[in-house]
C-alpha cells in the first residue's frame, strides 16, 4: 500500500520469519555461530531461548539458510503442544517418513532409527529444530527427545537436537536432569540495544529496497524506548510509521511520529 510512495520494492516490517531480513546483532550472530558449531561438530544438543519477539524463530530459518540440503536433513516442528506420541508421529512427517494414524511406539522409533542411519550412509545428519518448545506441556514428550539421542555410534550422534523456545523453557528443563545433562549449549537472546536496533530499521529498508535515511532525529530511539529492543515490536510500530506517513504525504519519520503510531498500536 505505502511502498511505492517510500520508494520499497516490498514492505520491510513484516513480521514474518523470512530470513532474508534477518539483522546479525552480536548476540544473534553468537547463537547462530553456537547452534551452527552444535550441528556440525554433532554434539548431541542445545537450547536456545528468548523473549516474546526476540528473533529465535528466524534463528531456525537461518540454519537452513546456512546448512547445505546435500549433507543435512533437517526436521522442523513448530507446533509441539503434542502428547509423545503424537509428538513422535510429527518428527517423522516432518522428515518425509510414510507412516500410518495407527502406527505403534516401536514402529515409529525403528522407523525413525532407520531414516538415521540411511542419512548417515548418504553422508547427511539429521537435524530436528522443536520450535516453541516451552509449549510442550507434557514432560514425557521431553523424555521421548531425549531418548532419540541415543540412537548414536560409539563416537557420533545420528541426531542433532535443538530445542528453542521462551524463557519458560528453562524451567522446565532444569526439572529434567537427564535431558539437561544431554545439552551441549545453552544460549539466551536478550531485545537490541538502542544502536543494534537503529541499524537493524536501517537494515531492515535497505533489504526492501531504499539507502534513503526516512526515520531521522530521535525516530529510532523513541522506536526503541516504546519497543523494549524487542524485534517484533519494532516491526509493527515502523510499519505504523511507514503508513502514518504516507497518509500524511511525509517524506521522513520523525520522533514525534514514531510515538504516535506507538501510541497508536497501545490503543
Amino acid at each position: 500500500m505505502y511502498e511505492a510512495h517510500w520508494g520499497l520494492k516490498e514492505k520491510p516490517f513484516e513480521n514474518t520469519p523470512d530470513p532474508r531480513f534477518i539483522y546479525l546483532s552480536h548476540e544473534h550472530l553468537e547463537a547462530a555461530t553456537r547452534l551452527t558449531y552444535v550441528i556440525k561438530e554433532r554434539k548431541g544438543a542445545a537450547l536456545l531461548t528468548g523473549e516474546y519477539g526476540c528473533g529465535k524463530t528466524i534463528m531456525s530459518r537461518l540454519i537452513f539458510e546456512i546448512l547445505p540440503q546435500d549433507k543435512y536433513e533437517i526436521a522442523l516442528v513448530t507446533n509441539p503442544m503434542l502428547n509423545p506420541l503424537e509428538l513422535l508421529r510429527e518428527i517423522c512427517l516432518q522428515l518425509g517418513i510414510k507412516i500410518s494414524k495407527k502406527m505403534p511406539k516401536t514402529k515409529l522409533l525403528k522407523e525413525l532409527n532407520q531414516r538415521f542411519y540411511e542419512n548417515m550412509n548418504k553422508g547427511r545428519d539429521t537435524v530436528l529444530i522443536i520450535d516453541e518448545a516451552q509449549a510442550i506441556r507434557d514432560l514425557m514428550a521431553f523424555e521421548e527427545l531425549r531418548l532419540l539421542l541415543n540412537f548414536q555410534l560409539n563416537n557420533r550422534f545420528l541426531l542433532t537436537l535443538l530445542l528453542i523456545g521462551q524463557p519458560e523453557l528453562r524451567e522446565k528443563i532444569d526439572e529434567l536432569k537427564q535431558l539437561k545433562q544431554r545439552l551441549t549449549l545453552s544460549y539466551h537472546l536478550n531485545p537490541l540495544n538502542k544502536e543494534d536496533t537503529e541499524k537493524y530499521i536501517v537494515h531492515r529498508l535497505g533489504i526492501a529496497g531504499t539507502k534513503e535515511k526516512i526515520f531521522v532525529g530521535r525516530a529510532c530511539s523513541t522506536i526503541w524506548e516504546d519497543a523494549g529492543g524487542v524485534p517484533r515490536m519494532i516491526n509493527s510500530i515502523c510499519d505504523m510509521c511507514l503508513l502514518v506517513g504516507y497518509t500524511k504525504g511525509l517524506k521522513e519519520i520523525n520522533a514525534d511520529i514514531a510515538k504516535r503510531s506507538a501510541h497508536g498500536l497501545d490503543q
